[in-house]
């Protein structure tokens, strides 16, 4: 998978570490998360899938930390999440919505396969140990769309290791180095000095995300 990592990706993860703007953050980045996947999604479901997004989302932070708990710098973990995200969508049918097409999924998944199988995640049981006990808000599925699998948000080629696009556009293997001074408030979701407290759209990812 291809990843973009900026300052504000450092600064999202130590405000996720930090207690006093974890909540902020963690609301922060869902909303973003959910926004940018319903504009993937196909229009006619994307209001029913809002719930399941958020809560699968919020589940997906704290396998982030996790994984940088674990030693993955922040590159590797949150690409560790957007494979759960994956996994999940194509559990549903949700095709649209993928980042890497259906045929890397045992790629990605032999990548981090030490980390899921110490957590329990697998492609049919995509947040492993991190499911939030009453599980997530029920969507709709759309298992037709596996017949003839359409990912139009998908960008394959990157299955054999994290890559990171550069805000100079350069892609790198392994990610940036992290900047020596990480100001919380550029995080997601934690007000900035205009006082606004909305995440932004950064196309994040080798299709339109962020994290």
């Amino acid at each position: 998978m291809k990843l973009r990592q900026n300052a504000r990706h450092f600064a999202s993860r130590t405000a996720l570490q930090t207690p006093v703007v974890r909540s902020v953050a963690t609301a922060g980045l869902v909303r973003l998360h959910t926004g940018v996947f319903l504009d993937k999604a196909d229009p006619a479901h994307a209001d029913e899938r809002e719930d399941h997004l958020d809560d699968l989302f919020e589940a997906t932070i704290d396998t982030y930390l996790r994984a940088l708990k674990d030693g993955y710098s922040e590159a590797e973990a949150r690409e560790i999440t957007h494979i759960q995200a994956a996994f999940d969508f194509y559990n549903h049918g949700w095709t649209e919505m993928m980042e890497f097409p259906t045929d890397e999924l045992d790629a990605h998944y032999d990548r981090y396969r030490e980390f899921f199988e110490r957590w329990d995640i697998t492609i049919d049981e995509p947040l492993g140990q991190f499911a939030p006990p009453a599980g997530l808000t029920e969507a709709p599925s759309t298992p037709e769309k596996l017949d003839d699998p359409v990912h139009p948000h998908a960008e394959g080629g990157f299955a054999d290791d994290v890559y990171v696009e550069t805000e100079s556009g350069e892609t790198v293997v392994g990610g940036r180095d992290e900047p020596a001074d990480v100001d919380v408030s550029q995080a997601v979701g934690v007000r900035d000095d205009a006082g606004t407290n909305a995440p932004e759209n950064e196309n994040e990812s080798g299709g339109d995300s962020e994290n």
